[in-house]
């Protein structure tokens, strides 16, 4: 008999939350790229995902926010030249502490299910257009036009879809997954 409780420590479901939200950003990549694609873009996935950011006026959100994390703690600027790595390791970071807090709750329920990263990637993306705005980094979310909020809302669910699988998984492996029997 399948024992109710998840025998998953906080340790474990949080390590397991990281690895899966790493997982979960490439699902978020993977969407935004379809969408660069779509609208011509040639560069390879790789080269998409880690193109060169020149200046803090073309970093993307991740980098913005850490860049003024970073300054408001240390009270110096950051150069141009650490736009680019500031912006990489802010966007996994982002996706991996996120994929972190799901694990910490998702471990801690009896059954971790692949089906709760719809809602999960959903709250993300809900989130992001609350703190956002606030950060001045977007517009209120009905200043977008449709076509783009339902993309990334689209790219935040295969986020957390990608996490609670990835999570579900590890979860499994991680403890035999096989049915004990008396």
């Amino acid at each position: 008999m399948r024992s109710r409780r998840n025998p998953l420590t906080p340790l474990a479901a949080v390590a397991a939350g990281l690895l899966a939200g790493a997982v979960g950003t490439v699902c978020l990549d993977a969407v935004h790229y379809v969408k660069y694609r779509r609208a011509g873009g040639t560069d390879s996935p790789l080269a998409w995902e880690f193109a060169p950011v020149e200046s803090w006026e073309k970093a993307p959100d991740p980098g913005q926010v850490a860049k003024r994390v970073i300054e408001g703690f240390t009270q110096r600027r950051l150069p141009d030249d650490a736009a680019w790595l500031t912006s990489t390791i802010a966007h996994w970071a982002y996706g991996s502490v996120a994929g972190a807090a799901y694990g910490i709750v998702a471990g801690s329920l009896p059954r971790p299910s692949p089906a709760y990263g719809v809602p999960f990637g959903a709250a993300v993306f809900a989130g992001d257009y609350v703190t956002l705005p606030i950060a001045g980094l977007y517009k209120p979310i009905w200043q977008y036009d449709n076509k783009v909020v339902v993309w990334d809302l689209g790219a935040h669910v295969a986020y957390g879809t990608g996490t609670a699988i990835t999570f579900w998984l590890l979860t499994r492996l991680g403890t035999g997954a096989v049915t004990q029997r008396r």
